[in-house]
């Protein structure tokens, strides 16, 4: 039995499960059972003993010791004295050297922040490191709309990925996943052709929408003739499809007074918003919650950063709670540092939260939030098999990541020297190429690192 890091009743989903692999050539790796380990599958009670199955990316099976079976030939993975509970879902990031809008203006929905990373970042792997599997690439908040984000699972098992192509999670035509970022409050407010007021930062992106709305009335009244189609304007495109709910809107704000204009824009033109950050969400939790508008909330334990957010409260998200409001907590890496994501959650309990709800924001309200929890989020037969492997509590600061697991796969293993390097840091973990130099000695550099 390999060592790590509730069999479930034989249910339909279950046998199916089995039947599925039993039909698989036999050249398909044998399925995986992680047992005896602490798990937490946020969909259901914590277990205290339990079984994971998985097999073809897919997971198989979850439950006590006692009720799951394990496939004949898997491989067993004792993973006693360990916890595993889903990858952690980050609905804010930053990770991969970003570049959305430039200062051309203050609204350029069009550009797509997919084709400015750099999926050698070591970014990256620093988030598998903190356990996370899933995150939603942001462009910056200086502009009122900054760009298209993307939904990306972190594939990085057997030394891959080769572009940042191969982690995007795919809906079912095939096409990237993603949202539309967009910011109010001082980011956006600066010298023109920006705006330098509150009331002109609302004003100009409703005269956008508004422009969205004529450009897809008239491509709606063309009905596909070339003729009489309008000229094709990407910026537009992109605002029509989050009107028709296409493309979620990812909104950076702060104020309780900003946080009640994006709910009125959003009404007002229809697009499905979450709420980021939300330093003073804690001051209109109950409007939130009436307009039943998701936040993705960040916190921080020491004073400083912008004026707009010096009345955040560690309070915040256990008051979103009490008011029905769906919370996740996110990076915003390099804000906070991928690797202690967990930590927010932890902050969130200090501040009052139930654990149940601090455990779900950093996995299955993250999931909700992205429109992906048929997929990920929560440990249950038929998910994508993305989990990580403590040797503690989650939410203690003394815990530690030692696997991480995408789709199957294993992607992080902390005894492994490299991914070791991303986890605590030091000399090359911050390097995403190594010098090409004819006498350079890769071996003093590996020497070095370890």
């Amino acid at each position: 039995m390999t060592r790590c890091a509730h069999r479930l009743p034989l249910t339909p989903a279950f046998l199916a499960a089995v039947v599925l692999y039993a039909a698989k050539p036999a050249t398909a790796e044998p399925p995986k059972a992680f047992v005896g380990a602490k798990i937490i599958p946020i969909a259901g009670d914590e277990i205290a003993e339990g079984t994971l199955v998985v097999a073809d990316g897919k997971i198989v099976a979850v439950g006590p010791a006692d009720s799951v079976k394990i496939p004949d030939g898997a491989t067993r993975i004792d993973c006693a004295g360990r916890v595993i509970m889903p990858g952690l879902i980050c609905t804010h990031s930053h990770i991969g050297g970003i570049g959305g809008a430039d200062a051309a203006g203050p609204i350029q929905p069009g550009v797509r922040i997919l084709d400015s990373l750099n999926v050698h970042d070591p970014g990256f792997k620093r988030a598998l490191a903190g356990g996370l599997t899933t995150l939603n690439v942001m462009p910056g908040s200086g502009h009122l709309i900054s760009g298209q984000t993307i939904y990306v699972k972190l594939r990085y098992a057997g030394g891959k990925p080769r572009k940042i192509d191969d982690l995007f999670i795919l809906d079912a035509a095939g096409k990237p996943t993603g949202g539309l970022k967009m910011a109010n409050g001082t980011n956006s407010m600066r010298a023109a052709p920006f705006p330098g007021t509150r009331g002109k930062s609302a004003f100009l992106v409703r005269e956008q929408y508004i422009k969205a709305r004529e450009y897809a009335y008239k491509v709606d009244q063309a009905k596909g003739d070339l003729d009489k189609l309008p000229p094709r304007d990407l910026n537009l495109e992109a605002l029509v499809e989050a009107m028709q709910g296409r493309r979620v809107v990812h909104h950076h704000t702060h104020r309780h007074d900003d946080i009640m204009t994006v709910i009125r824009l959003s009404q007002e033109f229809g697009f499905r918003v979450v709420l980021h950050h939300v330093s003073e969400g804690w001051k209109v939790a109950d409007e939130i919650a009436k307009a039943k508008v998701p936040c993705s909330v960040i916190l921080i334990d020491s004073p400083g950063g912008k004026l707009e957010a010096r009345n955040m409260q560690l309070s915040t998200g256990a008051v979103l709670e009490k008011a029905g409001v769906r919370v996740a907590f996110h990076t915003d890496d390099w804000i906070t540092d991928s690797r202690i994501f967990r930590r927010m959650a932890a902050l969130g309990v200090r501040g009052g939260m139930s654990r149940k709800a601090a455990l779900e924001s950093l996995t299955l309200a993250g999931a909700e939030i992205l429109d992906l929890a048929d997929r990920i989020g929560s440990l249950a037969p038929g998910k994508d098999a993305d989990f990580a492997i403590y040797d503690a509590d989650p939410l203690s600061v003394y815990s530690h990541v030692l696997q991480t697991w995408v789709e199957g796969q294993k992607v992080f293993d902390r005894d492994d020297p490299q991914d070791r390097l991303y986890a605590v840091g030091g000399y090359g973990a911050g390097h995403d190429q190594r010098p090409y130099f004819c006498c350079f000695d890769q071996s003093l550099e590996t020497s070095q690192q370890q």
